[in-house]
């Protein structure tokens, strides 16, 4: 038995707004502007945490033995 055309139409429509909502949610999602700001976000909360904080800490420590190590063999 076939298909009216203005049935087979309306699917083609119907599937051609789907797949373009598809693609839109895609497009948001992998915004690299979105991503970076996401990142951003996380990076600042975990950063506001005392297991963040302490690697902040310890990251600064570290750089400032490394500099003063640096200076002292410098002078030598």
């Amino acid at each position: 038995m076939p298909r009216d055309p203005r049935q087979i139409q309306l699917e083609i429509d119907a599937a051609r707004e789907s797949l373009a909502a598809t693609l839109d949610q895609l497009a948001y999602r992998s915004s690299p502007q979105r991503l970076k700001s996401q990142g951003q976000a996380a990076v600042q909360q975990f950063l506001q945490t005392p297991v963040g904080m302490a690697a902040v800490g310890a990251v600064g420590l570290l750089m400032t033995l490394v500099l003063v190590q640096k200076v002292r063999h410098r002078n030598d």
